[in-house]
């Protein structure tokens, strides 16, 4: 290549890196360019705080307990607003399914710090916390139950849904009390008087002469109950109501050679479970509660009792004795007698 020839291919490269050196300056500066301006608007924009989001308070619990330390007075127990909640499972800060494992009483209450910074006028409270569970500016009960359940929602729980409980509108406020060392509804001593409040014709039968040992605390609502749903009658813990029973008295449990049909098909045929004024927790007293089944027009296809079907003058002492008809058929439950047929033996 001759000299000439040379001069000029090297005046068109630098011609040529001029050119682009040129165009590249402006999108090196912020020009218009797409591709050199997206990334940094992106960035910009994710995190930008956003002014609408709630905020939670700069020091948590020690801020709450500038104000929520006083005294709180509730039947049979004065304690104080927030101090014993320290020592309750929810307080675990190295716990991160605990409350205080999070954003310890915001966890439960709702980012509070438009709470904490208002300043209302004398006389007019201050902005309320997004999440009360009690007094006047108590939330909805869905959002107090929603609370809860976001952690509380399996096990014993997981048929709350639906329940005779939640369908009624209670919040689990209404029972559980949260601020105090130990819940009143989980103590054995206690629970009864709390279910009462509202079940006041359960608390009637406790004190009849004959009763489970509700009142000396050896039985207690949730033997039998399961409070947050159940898939059996009544919220029982079992679907059969003489499943239940047998829990206790397997003794009654069977299989028996000769079963007696009211009793396979539901304790409660007998029984008032609650308390009764006869023996036994009997619904009626012997042998007016056997008449109800067993009575001279009765049309079960079997024999009929009445006072005539007994030796003469023998009536009173069979029928209205002690034990009634039991004092013959004292097997009632069943029999596995080859000859208990009639549940003499």
């Amino acid at each position: 290549m001759s000299i000439g020839n040379r001069v000029s291919v090297l005046a068109g490269l630098a011609l040529f890196c001029a050119v682009a050196l040129g165009a590249a300056k402006p999108a090196l500066a912020g020009g218009t360019q797409q591709g050199a301006t997206a990334t940094p608007a992106a960035t910009s924009e994710a995190t930008a705080p956003d002014a609408s989001t709630p905020l939670y308070s700069a020091r948590g619990a020690a801020t709450c307990m500038k104000c929520h330390d006083s005294d709180i007075v509730e039947p049979g127990h004065t304690y104080k607003a927030a101090t014993p909640i320290f020592s309750t499972p929810h307080s675990m800060k190295g716990d991160s399914h605990s409350p205080f494992g999070q954003h310890e009483c915001e966890s439960c209450h709702g980012p509070a710090q438009a709470h904490v910074e208002s300043t209302p006028p004398k006389g007019q409270k201050k902005t309320p916390v997004p999440v009360d569970f009690t007094g006047p500016d108590a939330a909805p009960v869905a959002a107090r139950n929603q609370v809860c359940l976001s952690c509380h929602q399996n096990g014993l729980r997981m048929d709350w849904a639906g329940s005779m409980h939640q369908n009624n509108g209670l919040a689990c406020v209404s029972c559980h009390t949260i601020h105090v060392k130990k819940d009143p509804i989980l103590v054995r001593a206690t629970q009864p008087d709390k279910c009462f409040t509202c079940h006041a014709e359960q608390r009637a039968l406790t004190l009849q002469y004959s009763h489970h040992p509700v009142r000396e605390g050896k039985v207690v609502c949730s033997d039998c109950h399961n409070p947050h749903g159940s898939a059996g009658p009544d919220l029982l813990k079992k679907v059969r109501v003489t499943d239940l029973c047998y829990t206790c008295h397997a003794d009654k449990r069977g299989p028996y050679l000769w079963e007696h049909q009211p009793v396979r098909e539901d304790c409660t045929n007998c029984h008032n479970p609650h308390g009764s004024e006869n023996p036994r927790l009997l619904k009626e007293k012997v042998p007016f509660l056997c008449l109800d089944c067993h009575s001279a027009t009765n049309d079960m296809g079997g024999v009929g009792v009445s006072v005539h079907s007994v030796a003469p003058g023998s009536g009173s002492l069979y029928l209205y004795g002690d034990r009634s008809c039991l004092n013959c058929h004292s097997q009632i439950h069943g029999s596995n007698s080859p000859s208990g047929s009639t549940f003499f033996r």
